[in-house]
């Protein structure tokens, strides 16, 4: 890997890796604590003026996958985002979006009991502008093409849950 390759990384959460308790969901039949990893993101393109964070469920048996976190301009200066940070407790000026959960903060895997391991993609985007111009109250899925849009760069963590 190059020494100036865009990257995300957490002390919480490992690439292919299950995650804990911890990360769970608190509701849908999961009890979890909903606590949100810590991450950190690196070598971002000089031109970045802004990020934004996903975290997806391809694996969701909803033939459109689950969004679990949307968050945008985060200011180009953040270089981390806090363990816990998805309850609301963001950098200021930061926007987040409704995920598929209705709620406007993190919200922890939850694969429906015996639908064997999910993956959870949390993906931190680098942007060309300060805000990302979605309206208030846009979908998901109207955020997530605009990021694959304008992103500069994107780098992706992979972390995995499953509930027997």
């Amino acid at each position: 890997m190059s020494k100036n390759t865009f990257t995300l990384s957490s002390p919480d959460i490992a690439e292919g890796h299950f995650m804990a308790k911890q990360h769970e969901f608190d509701g849908f039949g999961c009890n979890g604590q909903n606590i949100s990893p810590e991450l950190h993101w690196r070598n971002a393109p000089a031109e970045t003026k802004s990020f934004a964070l996903t975290v997806f469920d391809p694996d969701a048996p909803t033939g459109s996958g689950f969004w679990h976190w949307i968050v945008t301009d985060i200011p180009v200066a953040a270089t981390c985002l806090a363990k816990g940070a998805g309850t609301g407790s963001l950098p200021p000026g930061c926007r987040s979006f409704t995920n598929d959960y209705g709620m406007k903060t993190f919200g922890g895997a939850c694969p429906p009991e015996g639908h064997g391991m999910h993956r959870y993609q949390f993906t931190i985007w680098a942007l060309p502008e300060e805000a990302l111009p979605a309206p208030e109250g846009a979908s998901a899925a109207v955020v997530g093409f605009m990021l694959n849009a304008m992103a500069l760069a994107k780098a992706t963590l992979t972390a995995t849950y499953a509930r027997d």
